[in-house]
């Protein structure tokens, strides 16, 4: 068995799911239309210079629904999924996620968006574990606007997948050939970490690293 691990947000879907999600919180008018945007655009830019205070974005981009009925927060998360991120699903994307499963691999999205966005999009590429920045509830259950364990972001994605093959009574070394597709200066850790690192709709700075190295780029998103 080999293990195949597929970053989210710019690999799988072109779009930015949790950006997206913040998009459709002020478009459904939870969120203060144009400052609460700009503050989500300020956050976004920090992520693509690799700079992003997780901490401080989890507790902004959760804060306009996680005070809101369960039921009513998932709701909405339903109509995001089937108004926004549905349509950005790619047959081509679909097929690589299934060629590596129909291969006998273990495969695992890691994502540095939350679980609460991304758990839906997971499931829609029919991916089992999803590994994903998790969040942390209250004595109530509520969510608190926290992050939950070590974030899935940079170099916590190593982190995050090693204690996950170690839930499945697994390490690194029980795999031959180890792959991860990201498009993601923010990967880089990971992506130095693996067997095959995949560029995949990279930006210009990890495209620019491929190259460099020698890394095999696709493209998933172009005409």
């Amino acid at each position: 068995m080999n293990l195949t691990l597929f970053d989210l947000d710019g690999t799988l879907i072109p779009q930015d799911s949790d950006h997206a999600f913040g998009e459709y919180m002020v478009r459904i008018g939870w969120a203060d239309g144009a400052a609460w945007a700009a503050r989500n655009d300020e956050f976004y830019a920090q992520y693509q210079r690799g700079e992003l205070d997780v901490d401080a974005y989890i507790d902004f981009a959760t804060s306009v629904w996680r005070s809101r009925p369960p039921a009513e927060a998932e709701a909405a998360r339903a109509r995001f999924m089937a108004e926004v991120m549905a349509p950005l699903m790619r047959d081509n994307a679909r097929a690589l996620v299934r060629q590596h499963q129909d291969a006998g691999d273990l495969v695992a999205i890691v994502t540095a968006t939350n679980e609460f966005v991304t758990a839906p999009i997971a499931a829609a590429f029919g991916v089992e574990h999803l590994i994903a920045v998790k969040l942390q509830r209250n004595a109530a259950g509520e969510y608190n606007g926290r992050i939950d364990g070590v974030p899935s972001f940079q170099a916590g994605k190593i982190s995050r997948v090693r204690d996950w093959l170690a839930s499945e009574g697994r390490q690194w070394q029980d795999f031959e050939r180890t792959t991860f597709y990201s498009d993601s200066v923010n990967d880089l850790p990971l992506l130095e970490q693996v067997s095959h690192p995949v560029a995949t709709n990279p930006t210009p700075a990890l495209a620019d690293i491929a190259a460099a190295r020698g890394w095999p780029l696709l493209k998933l998103f172009e005409a």
